[in-house]
């Protein structure tokens, strides 16, 4: 999972495409980059956070009124700088390009490069095969007349060869800016715009909140297969190139996306505040009063919101969480994530000595994380301790983008539910069932392949084999 942004319009580009890149911070932490156009390409990249990585050095360098920004939580490759995106190439002309999600048939398409166009890709990032495979796909047109609709086919025809989930946005040197989605429409991206002193200004980008930031109105999400092209005079070409039935992944929902962020018109922070409702009733079946809800800070808080509402018990902040910390689900290591948890979570006694808790958290991946966090709430005099995951059983791996692949490490594929209740020391365990889930997106199609084994795109026996591989060799 990652974040991207993508704008056109007026003179120094940058710092709206720097200012969008620090409202998806959340969505990765790797590395970052930006690519502008004026003349030639200017990149800067770096590893590590957005203000770590960018200096007044940098932004003055950066010229030009088109250009993209990417944030990198590593799903597929190194966390090496080699893979950190944008990435460039000349061939068949300046092209440039950002992306969110991941390749599936990556090893396929990677021979296929080789074989078919002659093409080696230079790292282990899958956004090269997104590049090369649309850049060898142009290649076939009269470059010297290149037309929207060319650039639409050679589109159409990477959707169709590429499996898996992405949002892609990409500069074409001296054309324009464009983007496209993969046929299921996985992955966000929404269109938005500014009118200014001197035009229009186009952006496009991972979440709403970017536009809220900056100013500008937000137009629409972008639709499975749509491919959108925004040429230099600010005019904006749209298509649907190859679409599948919808299945947007319920995870930017649950735990991912911001929770100021409106996705498909459905408020993030409104559909948690529905799940936490949901799970009420099984509290009340299971004749369990806690005294106070509690969460774990952030993403589980609007869900426990709507529990304590629905069962008609305080809300309190029971857990004092550390800004200055990163966020423990994306990091690479299970011994980092631990580490972060000490150090980013606090009990605020107060709140929780001698009292029967209902702790709330966005979901329950690996295990390790709850199991501290009940240890946490112990060591602060909890009475009782009610676990409770705003998402339903994880079961299994995640191809498209988020970083709970190898089976081995999902807690629920391996264990029932009183076994993990058992492991992470709960007195009890309460998840979301999928059935409420489909019921709070009835008018959304959704990927719930984490919860079900139900996944839309591409034959993914193959890449969770080499993720779980991957994921052995890290170790």
């Amino acid at each position: 999972m990652c974040g991207i942004v993508g704008f056109i319009g007026e003179e120094k580009i940058v710092y709206d495409i720097l200012s969008g890149l620090l409202t998806l911070q959340h969505r990765g932490q790797d590395s970052a980059g930006i690519v502008t156009f004026k003349d030639i390409f200017h990149v800067k990249k770096g590893i590590g956070l957005v203000n770590e990585v960018f200096n007044d050095k940098h932004i003055e360098r950066l010229c030009g009124n088109v250009g993209l920004g990417h944030v990198r939580y590593t799903t597929h490759g190194t966390g090496d700088i080699q893979n950190a995106q944008p990435i460039t190439t000349n061939y068949p002309f300046g092209i440039s390009m950002v992306h969110n999600g991941n390749v599936t048939n990556f090893k396929k398409m990677n021979k296929a490069l080789y074989h078919d166009y002659h093409v080696l890709p230079t790292s282990s990032n899958d956004l090269e095969i997104l590049l090369y495979t649309f850049a060898a796909e142009l290649m076939k047109k009269e470059l010297k007349k290149i037309k929207v609709a060319d650039i639409f086919d050679a589109v159409k025809l990477t959707q169709e060869k590429i499996e898996g989930a992405y949002a892609v946005i990409s500069v074409i040197a001296n054309h324009g800016l464009l983007a496209f989605m993969d046929p299921n429409g996985i992955r966000p991206l929404i269109l938005g715009k500014k009118v200014t002193k001197n035009g229009v200004v186009y952006g496009l980008a991972s979440e709403s909140v970017t536009f809220d930031h900056l100013g500008y109105e937000i137009v629409r999400n972008l639709k499975p297969g749509e491919i959108v092209f925004i040429d230099h005079n600010h005019k904006v070409h749209s298509t649907i190139g190859f679409q599948k039935k919808q299945h947007f992944c319920v995870f930017e929902y649950i735990y991912f996306a911001r929770e100021d962020s409106v996705i498909y018109n459905y408020n993030v922070a409104g559909r948690r505040v529905r799940m936490g409702e949901n799970i009420a009733e099984q509290i009340k079946e299971a004749g369990l009063k806690p005294d106070v809800v509690i969460d774990v800070p952030s993403s589980g808080y609007f869900s426990a919101s709507g529990l304590a509402e629905a069962l008609g018990i305080p809300y309190h902040r029971g857990l004092f969480k550390s800004s200055y910390i990163g966020r423990s689900f994306i990091a690479p290591k299970q011994s980092e994530r631990e580490s972060i948890v000490k150090q980013k979570l606090n009990p605020i006694k107060k709140a929780i000595n001698g009292r029967k808790i209902a702790v709330v958290d966005d979901s329950i991946v690996r295990g390790t994380t709850s199991k501290r966090i009940v240890q946490i709430l112990r060591d602060a005099g909890a009475k009782e301790i009610y676990f409770v995951s705003a998402a339903p059983p994880v079961k299994n791996p995640c191809v498209y983008g988020i970083d709970m692949s190898a089976k081995t490490e999902l807690i629920a594929a391996n264990l029932n539910i009183d076994e993990i209740c058992k492991f992470i020391g709960a007195d009890a365990l309460f998840y979301l069932k999928p059935e409420n889930l489909k019921d709070i997106f009835k008018e959304l199609s959704i990927c719930t392949a984490c919860f079900t084994g139900e996944y839309p795109a591409g034959n993914v026996n193959e890449m969770i084999d080499d993720i779980e591989n991957e994921k052995y060799e890290m170790r």
